[in-house]
C-alpha cells in the first residue's frame, strides 16, 4: 500500500484528536501547492488517504496541523505546525502522525 496517510493524538488526555484540519501541499511546486484538505475523524485519523496510493509519486511535501485551531487556549503554544518530509519510493506508504498538546508537539515516520 502507497500513499501518504496521518493521525492525531493528544497526548496531554491521552485520546484521538476529533476535528482537527490537515492540510497536504507538494512542496515541489512554487508557490507550493495544495493537494489534500481533511479533517480527522473521531479515532483521530483522516477519512481518506492524504495522498491515496492511485496519486502516490515521489517527492517533497508538508502537512500542516492546525493545532491552535484544535485547542483554543490562550497559551497554546504552536498555531499551524507544519511537518515537512520526502518521499523517496513512490511504493511505499509514509504514515506521519501528529502527537501533541496545547504545549508540544512531535512526529515520526509510523506503519
Amino acid at each position: 500500500m502507497a500513499g501518504i496517510s496521518t493521525h492525531v493524538l493528544d497526548v496531554s488526555l491521552g485520546k484521538p484528536i476529533a476535528g482537527m484540519q490537515i492540510e497536504l501541499f507538494d512542496m515541489g511546486t512554487q508557490p507550493p501547492k495544495l493537494i489534500h484538505r481533511a479533517r480527522t475523524n473521531s479515532d483521530g485519523r483522516t477519512d481518506t488517504p492524504m495522498l491515496p496510493a492511485a496519486q502516490a509519486r515521489t517527492g517533497d511535501f508538508e502537512l500542516r496541523f492546525w493545532v491552535a485551531d484544535y485547542f483554543r487556549t490562550p497559551d497554546v503554544f504552536a498555531d499551524i505546525v507544519p511537518v515537512r518530509f520526502t518521499v523517496a519510493d513512490a511504493a511505499q506508504h509514509y504514515h506521519v502522525p501528529l502527537l501533541c498538546s496545547p504545549w508540544s508537539f512531535g512526529t515520526y515516520r509510523g506503519s
